[in-house]
């Protein structure tokens, strides 16, 4: 074992496509980050196996800020403690307690049940996306459950470009700052597994392929093609890295990362 770099932050995304919030700590279960992806909006005009409207179709989905009513509620399993001691299944909150408000980019909240907010993401959009809330117990990501990225590869494609690379750009759950200075050193990762604190366990399966999402500001939603360009011309398309979770547990900032084999 040795330990090849450290948590520099957290996120999740409570609505695929949505802002993220950036969190001190967060809970890896076998579906993915707690609270992760929970919603979607499916739109009619999407293919079956990847029914979601994203940023690809309306930009301003990134300028949508969700977060959970009942914060507490959203922070871990509500039977943690226990789970950990008896060895038993970590239990989400009900449904009712995981609700979601969205801050709109004018200023407004609404629930995101709320026709209106359907509504308002319509606009702009081409009759043929006619769409409907989706909600799932497990995060709706777009491959695995979990995405990790490291600054070092944000730092080589800013030198690469020539411009700033702000990382949320990446959308990952677990941003490392790696004890490398080499970029890309988490395509070494594939097919080995992580100790990500004193218990989380990811093995990480595959390089994450990339698209039209990481050349959009995450806050102006300004599109810059050249990223994904280099991405595809000296990255083989690929930027960062998709694991599974093996052991189930806590993650917090800051928190120490081992290579196991």
């Amino acid at each position: 074992m040795s330990i090849i770099g450290k948590v520099d932050s957290l996120w999740r995304y409570p609505v695929k496509s949505m802002r993220g919030e950036e969190l001190d700590e967060a809970f890896a279960g076998f579906s993915g980050i707690y609270g992760d992806r929970l919603f979607a909006f499916r739109s009619s005009a999407s293919p079956t196996g990847f029914p979601y409207l994203t940023a690809r179709e309306q930009r301003r989905l990134l300028q949508y800020r969700p977060r959970f009513r009942y914060s507490d509620k959203a922070a871990l399993p509500v039977n943690l403690t226990e789970a950990e001691k008896m060895g038993a299944n970590p239990v989400s909150a009900d449904p009712t307690e995981l609700m979601v408000d969205v801050e709109t980019p004018d200023g407004k909240t609404l629930a995101i049940d709320d026709p209106a907010l359907i509504d308002m993401l319509r606009a702009n959009l081409d009759q043929k996306h006619q769409l409907t809330l989706m909600r799932s117990e497990r995060a709706l990501t777009d491959c695995r459950p979990v995405s990790i990225f490291s600054l070092q590869s944000a730092r080589q494609l800013a030198e690469e470009t020539g411009m700033d690379m702000d990382k949320r750009r990446f959308r990952a759950n677990v941003y490392v700052n790696l004890t490398s200075d080499e970029g890309f050193a988490e395509n070494e990762f594939v097919d080995r597994s992580l100790r990500i604190g004193p218990k989380v366990v990811v093995t990480v399966l595959e390089r994450d392929a990339r698209c039209v999402m990481i050349t959009l500001d995450p806050d102006t939603t300004e599109k810059n093609p050249a990223i994904l360009k280099k991405v595809a011309q000296a990255h083989e398309g690929m930027a960062g890295v998709y694991g599974a979770v093996m052991v189930e547990g806590m993650l917090h900032k800051g928190d120490p990362v081992e290579l196991l084999d």
